[in-house]
């Protein structure tokens, strides 16, 4: 079943009533001067069991203890924002497979060699992924990428992933002088920033569901960071959210600011459409096959991560 993506940027009271998220607008209910019918659409009900993923991104949004819980329950991931409608916090359950003890151990077990192997294909999935992406969008030179996505060595000991990058962002949008992928850099990495923070989430849910810590990565290490190992098995995906934001920069004429309109089109991140395992699949489902082989490869019965596949 696909998970729902909620957003919430107005004003909003969140509370839970039969297993169902009630959202009621305070700015309309009780608002006498308004006609029934807004009085009537001042409150909605959305099962629990059909959400996803949560974005509260306003100041003005309460939410109750018991929805909390209920979300964490069913496996919802819930992001926070800044006051710069950036995505800033993420929820996650602590507890999201009934053997996760079990789990844990395999995942705290596993070995350097297996480790290295694992982040090998990762790369691998990665460059190849953004060399379509790159003909699909420029139809630039990609046959440089294709080698180096198949030079890559257990561990990416040549460090192809970051030569791949400079190659790749110097050609992904050449409408902006000099483009370099920065956090805080000019336009589009306001969008690609919002992207990851959407694609990370539902990696990291899907990590948690698969009964493994997201915190723990095979490559990133970063002692500050709590989700390492999504950070880690995003990387393939990450082509996806590149691809949509190039398709709104082309659309759009001005990027520097992130309209409700650019938000609704990142926001469909976890339903756009995949390949993998040769099926066609919305993203968020995909991760999960991502997920649940990578468990495989900790506890030996697989020895390679199931990751999509972006054709040239």
């Amino acid at each position: 079943m696909i998970k729902r993506t909620l957003y919430f940027g107005n004003p909003a009271y969140l509370s839970l009533r039969n297993a169902q998220l009630v959202l009621r607008l305070p700015e309309v209910a009780g608002n006498d001067s308004l006609p029934d019918s807004f009085q009537k659409s001042a409150e909605r009900t959305i099962p629990i069991e059909d959400i996803g993923v949560v974005v509260l991104d306003h100041k003005q949004i309460t939410v109750t203890q018991g929805l909390l819980e209920a979300l964490l329950e069913n496996n919802c991931a819930v992001i926070t924002c800044d006051k710069s409608r950036m995505p800033v916090g993420l929820m996650l359950p602590l507890c999201g497979n009934a053997t996760q003890n079990e789990r844990f151990r395999a995942q705290l077990s596993a070995s350097v060699p297996l480790k290295k192997q694992l982040w090998q294909q990762t790369i691998q999935a990665k460059i190849a992924n953004q060399a379509a992406v790159l003909h699909r969008q420029r139809r630039v030179i990609v046959k440089n990428m294709m080698v180096w996505s198949k030079d890559v060595r257990s561990g990416d000991a040549d460090n192809l992933e970051a030569r791949a990058a400079a190659y790749y962002w110097a050609n992904l949008f050449p409408q902006v002088a000099s483009f370099r992928r920065q956090r805080d850099g000019v336009p589009p990495n306001n969008l690609l920033n919002y992207g990851y923070a959407i694609l990370r989430a539902v990696v990291a849910r899907a990590l948690v569901s698969s009964g493994m810590l997201p915190t723990l990565g095979l490559h990133h290490h970063n002692r500050y960071n709590a989700y390492c190992l999504a950070d880690d098995i995003m990387e393939p995906y990450r082509p996806y959210v590149d691809n949509l934001v190039c398709e709104i920069v082309r659309e759009q004429d001005d990027v520097s600011e992130l309209t409700l309109d650019i938000k609704s089109r990142l926001l469909s991140i976890p339903v756009t459409e995949i390949i993998i395992n040769g099926q066609r699949s919305p993203l968020m489902v995909g991760v999960g096959q991502t997920t649940a082989s990578l468990y495989k490869c900790f506890c030996g019965e697989l020895r390679k991560i199931v990751y999509p596949e972006i054709s040239v």
